[in-house]
């Protein structure tokens, strides 16, 4: 049974865990402004010296979505919480894929995940070793076919995703992220390494999770609630983010939908 907290507030849980793995975009801000009752929340989580994580699926290294945040007023603190897929895929790539030729997928914004190894970036996508996709070019950012007639030739090359979700609301607009063209990937044949939520990686790598009482929260079914799903982790699902236009009052139906169990439920972090 979920438990809805719109009432009592995430204080009235807080005692029964040891650990907080909380989602930035959807949670913390909308893409455009950080959401003034969940940054109380951080406050009151380092009040009482609780830890947490801000884990996003952010195909970026942790030091870019840092100074996002720091830009939109976020205390610096709370930022040297972040941990980004981005980072994760990165830590793998310098050691294991670092000497290998690559396709980017994905806006000359994400560049900084790759510079270390630029070298081994090539323009045509017939050279490339692995794909890596941190999200849609600028100019197909919104026709998908353009991603499947692209990729279908070259099913035998594998591909890292930097960003499992599938799509963001920056503000009122929804936009499509690196876990769309992945699927795409594996829809037609192809073999896909993700980094980020749900994949159990990023959660080891971002912290010390032993023996720990967790609590995951986040407004995607898909990564942050499936994730902890996967790792038997206690869950939190934001309503009012990703999935606010499918939420219509039968939670069991949407839950049903997306395959997933949520423990507590809010519409918006809140102490």
């Amino acid at each position: 049974m979920t438990l809805n907290l719109d009432n009592k507030g995430l204080s009235s849980i807080i005692s029964d865990f040891d650990l907080l793995f909380i989602d930035i975009w959807g949670v913390i801000h909308n893409g455009i402004v950080l959401n003034s009752e969940s940054v109380e929340v951080l406050n009151k989580l380092d009040e009482i010296k609780k830890e947490y994580i801000l884990l996003t699926n952010a195909p970026r290294p942790n030091s870019k979505v840092i100074s996002f945040l720091s830009n939109m007023g976020l205390d610096e603190k709370k930022c040297q919480k972040v941990y980004t897929s981005g980072q994760a895929s990165l830590n793998y790539l310098k050691t294991d894929w670092k000497n290998l030729k690559f396709f980017h997928i994905g806006p000359p914004r994400d560049f900084d995940l790759f510079k270390l190894f630029e070298k081994n970036k090539v323009e045509k996508i017939d050279k490339a070793n692995f794909f890596l996709c941190t999200g849609l070019f600028d100019n197909e950012s919104e026709n998908l076919e353009f991603y499947k007639k692209l990729l279908q030739p070259h099913l035998k090359i594998r591909m890292i995703c930097t960003n499992p979700d599938l799509v963001v609301d920056r503000g009122e607009k929804r936009e499509f992220c690196a876990g769309m063209i992945a699927k795409i990937f594996e829809d037609i044949g192809g073999q896909v390494d993700y980094f980020g939520k749900p994949y159990p990686l990023v959660y080891n790598l971002s912290t010390n999770t032993k023996n720990k009482k967790i609590l995951c929260i986040g407004d995607n079914l898909n990564t942050d609630i499936k994730g902890a799903n996967i790792q038997n982790y206690s869950s939190l699902f934001i309503s009012s983010g990703i999935h606010k236009n499918e939420n219509k009052g039968n939670l069991e139906n949407l839950l049903n939908k997306y395959d997933v169990n949520v423990n507590f439920i809010q519409s918006k972090l809140k102490w």
